[in-house]
């Protein structure tokens, strides 16, 4: 049976399996499950993840159900180059210090923001709690200072001078504040600098499966500007 990732394209964590797979010519089918629409819930899909969240991934009988774990596991099954995961015991190393810092750093502190800012409101029907917003962009300026100075310094990406699963990790979840037309780096040139490199390095795929993303941000920037 042919490899499947099930996933939702507005799931950063999705996101970053399925670039990895396309920048690595993996072959995969692509299954997906929205969790808008409920389909994380359905029986089928709880039989490869009964915890009901994306992305999920099915080889033959054999599943997994965290982006990290299945992003290391491509990686082993499909030899894929080498600065992806090094296979030199430090650099190896460092990833995986970022990659354990990430969950409940980069990826809590952005996900604060987007659903203040961008979901609940629309789920609601009412205006961004601004208060709620202050506090959640004050942990997030935290996050951001020591992502800046603690792992991508004067590097050009966060664990050296190549790509590897940190900065596919990070990047969408930075791109999802991108959907309230917000800059995820307003006082960090260095971070801009980064993200834009990352985004090169993963082109032309990296746009196609920000779509979403980019069409929040058109429909946020024409709404403000209705509105002035």
């Amino acid at each position: 049976m042919a490899l499947s990732i099930h996933y939702d394209i507005m799931s950063q964590p999705s996101r970053s399996v399925l670039l990895f797979c396309e920048v690595n010519n993996i072959s995969y089918e692509k299954e997906i499950t929205t969790i808008s629409s409920g389909d994380n819930q359905a029986d089928e899909f709880k039989a490869i993840n009964p915890m009901g969240r994306v992305p999920a991934m099915k080889d033959g009988d054999f599943t997994l159900t965290e982006s990290e774990a299945i992003l290391k596991y491509l990686v082993n099954k499909y030899k894929t180059p080498d600065h992806w995961y090094p296979s030199d015991p430090l650099k190896k190393a460092k990833v995986d210090e970022y990659l354990a810092w990430h969950h409940a750093n980069t990826r809590t502190h952005c996900i604060r923001v987007f659903w203040t800012e961008v979901l609940i409101p629309k789920m609601k029907g009412r205006d961004v709690d601004q208060k709620k917003l202050a506090e959640a962009l004050q942990l997030l300026d935290g996050t951001l200072s020591l992502l800046e100075n603690m792992f991508l310094k004067d590097q050009p990406f966060l664990c050296g001078d190549d790509i590897t699963l940190a900065d596919l990790m990070a990047v969408p979840e930075f791109m999802q504040l991108t959907a309230a037309a917000r800059n995820p780096f307003p006082n960090q040139p260095k971070l801009t600098a980064w993200l834009e490199r990352v985004k090169s390095r993963l082109q032309p795929k990296f746009d196609e499966f920000h779509t979403p993303i980019y069409k929040m941000k058109q429909k946020r920037l024409k709404d403000t500007k209705a509105n002035l």
